[in-house]
């Protein structure tokens, strides 16, 4: 048997796989797939566009990352960090007065990454949907290996200050040498790049961790049956989402005299996966029971 390829990871695989192996090891994961019948909510999402009412085209994609958003105002205790010492058995919880969502980005070299988008909970319709062009104008100026790896630099840089001197050491080595090297901008091509405007490219707080990570596989497999049952959590976050495909299912309604029917409807199942030492079943109820109210009462998105 022949190899036919061997890749070494780059700097994003890099990332994507050290912190999916601290998930795993630490983050004693729970799942729940949430299934909304989202026909009405997605007819009233054309007559958002159709009123004139909004000066930019509102897309499935941010309206539903709005109304994740309404889901974690509802439910305040899924947007939190942990902090856990097995040994002492000790603990404690922070909750965030501001939701950055960790979403997940298709790069325009066909790879994925998780970029930060501050305060979504605090911006209306028309600013989110702003706010997200304006990021991916970023990502087309952005050397993204140079930016992941001063996040990654930076990070290990804080577990040095902690005391874990050895796993700074070996991330380091790791990094810049032989095979396994990550090769960053140097010279006048370093100079040149940085002397774009920080406005104008992505930085370290732009990937981040955010307060919650946000996963749409649903935007890339559009008419594809399927869901995802299961998901990272990034530590120290609490709470991940993911977002499937709408497809069409048979649904039960009620007709015009209250009798119940079988039609056929639109399904986005969508993964709520959350941290068990840090909630129960119990906190992500409000959060479902909002996003119920929005998908079966959608005007309300007219007032945002």
């Amino acid at each position: 048997m022949k190899a036919t390829k061997v890749t070494h990871f780059g700097i994003a695989r890099k990332i994507v796989a050290n912190i999916t192996s601290e998930s795993w090891e630490t983050i004693p994961h729970i799942s729940y797939i949430y299934e909304p019948e989202v026909t009405k909510f997605l007819d009233v999402v054309k007559e958002l566009n159709a009123s004139g009412k909004f000066p930019v085209k509102i897309t499935v994609n941010t309206i539903v990352l709005k109304a994740l958003a309404e889901g974690f105002k509802a439910a305040p205790q899924l947007n939190a960090h942990i902090k856990f010492n097995r040994k002492l058995v000790r603990g404690e919880i922070t909750e965030w007065d501001e939701i950055h969502a960790g979403m997940t980005w298709i790069l325009p070299n066909g790879e994925m990454m998780t970029i930060n988008l501050h305060d979504i909970g605090n911006k209306s319709l028309v600013e989110l949907t702003e706010y997200i062009a304006d990021v991916q104008r970023k990502i087309n100026n952005t050397e993204l290996t140079e930016v992941m790896f001063s996040v990654s630099f930076n990070d290990t840089i804080e577990k040095l200050k902690r005391g874990h001197i050895l796993q700074a050491i070996l991330r380091l080595f790791g990094a810049k040498t032989g095979k396994h090297k990550i090769k960053t901008l140097s010279g006048q091509a370093k100079k040149d790049y940085y002397a774009i405007p920080e406005t104008d490219r992505l930085t370290a707080a732009d990937i981040k961790q955010g307060t919650v990570t946000v996963s749409n596989i649903g935007s890339v497999t559009r008419g594809i049956p399927g869901r995802v049952a299961l998901l990272s959590i990034i530590p120290p976050q609490i709470f991940v989402a993911c977002i499937g495909s709408i497809t069409k299912k048979p649904v039960v309604k009620q007709d015009e005299n209250g009798n119940d029917i079988i039609a056929i409807g639109n399904e986005m199942p969508i993964d709520l996966v959350f941290d068990h030492r840090a909630v129960d079943f119990g906190d992500i109820v409000p959060f479902i029971q909002r996003l119920e109210d929005i998908f079966k009462n959608p005007e309300q998105m007219y007032n945002w």
